[in-house]
């Protein structure tokens, strides 16, 4: 994995569910957005890895060029095809495809306290 770019990505609501926000991390960076409205849980994790995707593209870094690591293990699975979408799961799959013309992302499941983009949401939060 030496040479590519990380892109942290984690999302959440409070309450779940409730006020999405998501935050993305790349080259030390934090990105944070907390205005996609009302959602679950599962929904902010989703918005925050098409975001992270989408960073990936506005960089300019093709499939060898970045990973995407994130803690949320059933959407990654669901990406990965291991697990079934559900609800609105199948949408988001969806975008995220389209953004990668149908070609599976490079994405890997990291412990929640290796991520930095949940790391930056919970600081922003402790305020």
């Amino acid at each position: 994995m030496s040479g590519r770019v990380k892109l942290f990505f984690d999302g959440g609501c409070r309450p779940n569910p409730g006020r999405m926000e998501i935050a993305v991390v790349a080259k030390g960076k934090a990105m944070i957005q907390d205005d996609l409205g009302d959602g679950s849980s599962m929904d902010a994790e989703w918005h925050a890895l098409i975001a992270a995707e989408r960073l990936a593209r506005d960089l300019g870094l093709d499939h060898g060029g970045y990973v995407l690591l994130g803690d949320a293990a059933a959407v990654i699975a669901q990406v990965r095809g291991t697990q079934r979408c559900r609800g609105s799961g199948d949408q988001h799959l969806s975008t995220l495809m389209a953004l990668t013309d149908g070609a599976l992302p490079p994405i890997r499941y990291i412990k929640r306290t290796q991520n930095l983009a949940g790391i930056a949401l919970a600081r922003r939060n402790d305020r």
